[in-house]
């Protein structure tokens, strides 16, 4: 059984930063995809990045390229998601995901959630 808790969410202002963080409890996560979503009201849920657990290769939305940076720490069965430069219209609920292989990466189509945690960006 997998365990997804994420962490680090919280208000900032306009141009800050946060840090999230996915702590993964389970079976070997080689062959898994570990990704980030986010969900505001009334919008389906968006994808926002995601790394291969077995060769760290990542991927990004276009809204988040270049301000947002996905991370593994394998020692700590540990994702992470750096966002830098915050929009207002960064604010969602951001929920971690994790999936057996590397197939349709962008489509919440995930066996595991998280219970997501708030970002909320001010102006």
């Amino acid at each position: 059984q997998v365990q997804l808790v994420e962490s680090g969410g919280g208000l900032v202002q306009a141009g800050g930063s946060l840090r999230l963080s996915c702590a993964a409890s389970g079976p070997t996560f080689s062959r898994y995809v570990m990704s980030w979503f986010r969900q505001t009201p009334g919008k389906e849920r968006e994808f926002v990045s995601a790394i291969i657990w077995r060769n760290g290769i990542s991927y990004y939305a276009d809204s988040v390229k270049g301000r947002f940076t996905i991370s593994m720490d394998n020692a700590k069965n540990t994702v992470y998601l750096q966002m830098n430069s915050l929009k207002v219209e960064d604010t969602a609920i951001y929920y971690c995901a994790a999936k057996w292989g590397d197939g349709y990466i962008r489509l919440p189509k995930y066996d595991y959630w998280g219970q997501g945690t708030q970002v909320t960006v001010s102006s």
